[in-house]
């Protein structure tokens, strides 16, 4: 096993490298919170989709990855490479049409606002910012358990210092940081990961060897009709869909990008990137099982390395998990505060730009407090991961759907959300003793149907519903939304707003349903 001083030091050197990078390269570059929050039209082709393969590949895709693989086997491998595809290839056709709209936005809270109003946008801003909190803290709790297993390194300092350096650049460089530092990491983890995989297999006497490895350990595993393994393939990618469209970390990145050709192209790379890179991790799952005692499916990938790699290999793959955690832990911190911030003008009275970027720096620190905290309780990331995609899996159709639509309204968008979560919950098997929680309610207990442990009941549920009644409130609506309010009232921060935020109608403040107005002079109720 690795020296617990040995991956200590391994870890604060990586930790204190990049976050020299982040800081050096920030420094004259953050001129305004529009610089800290956006990095507006900064990044070309090649270092757009660096950072959007950067900023997917979490320390997860080395845990809950290979954990669906070892459990559910091959259809869950595919299901989780399908998952992560669709999402990029989806920003590839809504991206340019954010940016056309909206082009000066920040965040997807401020479109719902101004689109659909308070309400819609109360609970898009809810489901978004514990989304991506609970990613913050699933990748946390990645990274302590797998240097804890690797070199019985406590989980609270692992936390402690990954959250603290990583906090030092973004909080100081924003996005920009990011981004620079996610194209470092993309470079050398893909390399470390192609070269992990490869040893593995020859490790192990080669591909045939493998095949027949698993095959004698678990047959299931390499049958993608299997029943379970085929619901659960199915359950992640509705999942991973969801989850990601409503993930203020590609929102950012549609405004990074140069234009709307590259923001289309990059993520069109990424599709095919991502696509692989989580087919690749996932594998690893399988291979455990079939080769190793998997005793803790969330740590599949860990036990198969430390079973066939010698020692100098293992610090090799603990550097590699730091990458990927610090590569998403990054953008998390950066979109978490631009979410936040991007609303501030509209909450207070002619912040000053000084004003927002020390907030969008203080909400960051707060995030990562909370986020090591809860870190240090959480035992599953896949389950950690699974509970915050079902938010995103009710929100993110009647979300979209009303960049295409003027006919949707914010109660219509509402009603199908939180419909569509009702729906998801009911069947959702809920960690934490929670879901027997609920069932112990009286009368609520006794009409909640059996959860699904396999999910696509849930996650099923909770998009069909949402989609079918989108779709018929906005059949049913006579109302037209004014596309042009989006770019009147989502304006820069950098630039003088009248009432010092985001502009009404009427001068004053929105609407309850701002979103339901005909032409945004006089927005009514209905």
């Amino acid at each position: 096993m690795v020296t617990t001083t040995v991956a200590l030091g391994l870890t604060v050197a990586t930790l204190v490298a990049f976050t020299v990078v982040g800081i050096w390269f920030s420094r004259g570059r953050v001129d305004s919170v529009e610089d800290l929050i956006s990095a507006r039209n900064s990044a070309g082709e090649g270092r757009l989709t660096a950072t959007l393969i950067a900023s997917v590949m979490g320390v997860w895709i080395l845990l809950s990855a290979p954990e669906a693989g070892a459990v559910f086997g091959i259809a869950a491998v595919v299901g989780y490479a399908v998952g992560e595809a669709v999402p990029m290839l989806a920003y590839s056709k809504i991206g340019p049409r954010i940016r056309e709209v909206i082009p000066n936005g920040h965040s997807l809270t401020e479109y719902a606002y101004v689109r659909y109003g308070e309400g819609m946008y109360a609970f898009v801003l809810l489901v978004t910012v514990s989304y991506m909190f609970i990613f913050v803290a699933a990748e946390l709790t990645g990274i302590s358990l797998a240097l804890s297993l690797v070199a019985s390194v406590p989980q609270w300092q692992t936390a402690t210092l990954v959250g603290g350096f990583v906090l030092l650049y973004t909080g100081y460089g924003g996005l920009r940081a990011s981004i620079v530092t996610d194209t470092i990491q993309a470079v050398l983890v893909l390399p470390l990961l192609l070269v992990a995989f490869a040893t593995v297999i020859l490790a192990l006497g080669g591909p045939g060897a493998v095949y027949e490895g698993i095959a004698a350990a678990d047959p299931a595993l390499l049958d993608p009709t299997a029943a379970g393994g085929f619901r659960f393939g199915i359950a992640l990618a509705l999942a991973i869909l969801g989850a990601e469209l409503i993930n203020q970390t590609w929102w950012q990145r549609l405004y990074a990008g140069t234009d709307g050709p590259t923001v289309e192209r990059s993520f069109r790379n990424a599709t095919i990137a991502n696509g692989a890179i989580v087919l690749l991790a996932a594998l690893f799952g399988v291979i455990a099982a079939g080769h190793v005692a998997v005793e803790t499916p969330a740590v599949a990938f860990f036990t198969l390395i430390g079973a066939v790699f010698p020692e100098w290999l293992v610090l090799g793959v603990v550097l590699l998990a730091l990458l990927l955690v610090m590569s998403s832990v990054d953008t998390l911190f950066n979109a978490l505060s631009s979410v936040v911030t991007a609303d501030l003008p509209r909450l207070l009275d002619d912040p000053s730009d000084r004003l927002l970027t020390g907030g969008a720096r203080a909400l960051t620190v707060g995030v990562a407090i909370a986020a090591v905290v809860v870190s240090l309780r959480a035992r599953s990331v896949l389950e950690l991961f699974l509970f915050a995609d079902l938010l995103g899996a009710a929100v993110a159709i009647p979300l979209f759907y009303g960049l295409f639509s003027d006919r949707l309204t914010g109660r219509g968008a509402l009603a199908s959300s939180v419909a569509g979560l009702a729906v998801g919950a009911s069947v959702f098997p809920f960690p934490l003793g929670i879901g027997e929680a609920l069932r112990a309610i009286p009368v609520l207990g006794g009409v909640l149907p059996a959860p699904d442990a396999l999910y696509l009941a849930s996650f099923a549920g909770a998009f069909l519903t949402a989609g079918v009644l989108t779709v018929a409130f906005a059949r049913l609506s006579s109302r037209e939304y004014d596309f042009e309010r989006l770019t009147r009232e989502i304006r820069r921060l950098d630039r003088p707003m009248a009432d010092g935020g985001v502009p009404a109608p009427d001068g004053g403040k929105p609407s309850t349903d701002a979103g339901e107005g005909s032409t945004g002079a006089s927005p009514t109720g209905g």
